[in-house]
């Protein structure tokens, strides 16, 4: 059954690869139906792979290997929250050390531009305290790029 509401990624040529990597990478994550054009298309030909059903994280998905004509922008993250720093570090390093990027305040970039935000719990926890602990968090989470949970657990404490 087709969900009302899936997320499309536009891809060079690399969704199906993309897909293989974030089901390998996440939990509720899995490669669905593999589609290969009928025909040639402006950046492919006839069998080449042009859509790829994905789930990420329970959240359906389709990778569109539309060519060169767009790319990925921060404008859109996958936000994954975690547990832990051994979850963190385990996403985080997944993604960076496989092409991607580092960037600041928990996000970072996969070697398809795709962006996303490696979120602990605590961090979000401490926003949604509000006043003073928010901004120790907020502070502190400022000067990171990944993110730190100790450091975010002892602003929180202050």
């Amino acid at each position: 059954m087709t969900p009302k509401n899936t997320i499309c990624l536009w891809f060079n040529k690399d969704a199906e690869t993309a897909a293989n990597f974030y089901a390998a990478t996440f939990p509720e994550s899995y490669i669905g139906a593999v589609f290969h054009a009928p025909s040639d298309f402006p950046s492919g030909k006839k069998g080449d792979v042009l859509t790829v059903e994905f789930t990420v994280c329970g959240i359906p998905c389709v990778g569109l290997n539309g060519g060169p004509a767009f790319k990925q922008s921060e404008a859109f993250s996958f936000q994954i929250a975690t547990d832990n720093q051994e979850e963190t570090d385990r996403y985080w390093n997944a993604i960076v050390q496989n092409g991607g990027q580092e960037s600041e305040c928990g996000w970072c970039k996969d070697r398809w531009g795709v962006s996303w935000q490696i979120t602990p719990r605590t961090l979000v926890q401490a926003f949604t305290a509000g006043g003073a602990e928010a901004k120790r968090a907020f502070d502190a989470m400022m000067t990171m790029g990944k993110i730190d949970v100790s450091a975010i657990d002892a602003a929180r404490r202050g």
